[in-house]
């Protein structure tokens, strides 16, 4: 496929999930699903060449939706699965598949730095945890210059790994 029908297919794509973010979710979930359709687009095989730009849209929504617990009544944004299939007239399954695809595709996981939201990255459970000898441990634990010298690490997007000298 030439550049500039995928680069015309990539649009459209982002056309997509702009109107579905834009009517029922908000503008971070919409910076989010914007730049995974654009690093898909990055990619040496474009997912997105071939197949229903609906599916894709909806399987691009449902993978950030999943790692940010957007089907979780307790967490808002809610929203169903359901409604995400509706809007795009797809199914569950083959949507659940797509996301799964996606999501092993660029490891997306909860907390995923990349694509979490900043409520996800501020509540992460690991921002208290350090890895020190390859055991999980908390902050707290690490002597103060070193828990400050992590917490610039992190704000710079990077993380550290401790171990102790066992000599």
């Amino acid at each position: 496929m030439e550049k500039n029908k995928i680069k015309e297919r990539e649009n459209e794509l982002l056309d997509l999930v702009r109107i579905f973010c834009s009517q029922k979710l908000d503008k971070e979930y919409l910076f989010l699903c914007e730049k995974l359709v654009k690093k898909m687009g990055r990619k040496r095989d474009i997912p997105f060449k071939s197949g229903k730009l609906e599916i894709w849209a909806a399987a691009i929504i449902h993978a950030i939706g999943s790692i940010n617990f957007l089907f979780d009544k307790s967490f808002q944004p809610y929203l169903k699965s359901d409604e995400i299939n509706e809007f795009f007239q797809t199914k569950s399954s083959t949507v659940s598949t797509k996301s799964r695809q996606i999501r092993n595709m660029f490891d997306l996981w909860y907390f995923s730095p990349e694509f979490s939201t900043k409520k996800m990255s501020i509540d992460n459970p690991f921002n208290d945890m350090v890895m020190i000898d390859g055991m999980i441990a908390p902050v707290s634990e690490l002597p103060e210059e070193l828990q400050i010298l992590l917490k610039n690490e992190r704000a710079n997007g990077r993380d550290l790994e401790f171990t102790t000298d066992s000599e």
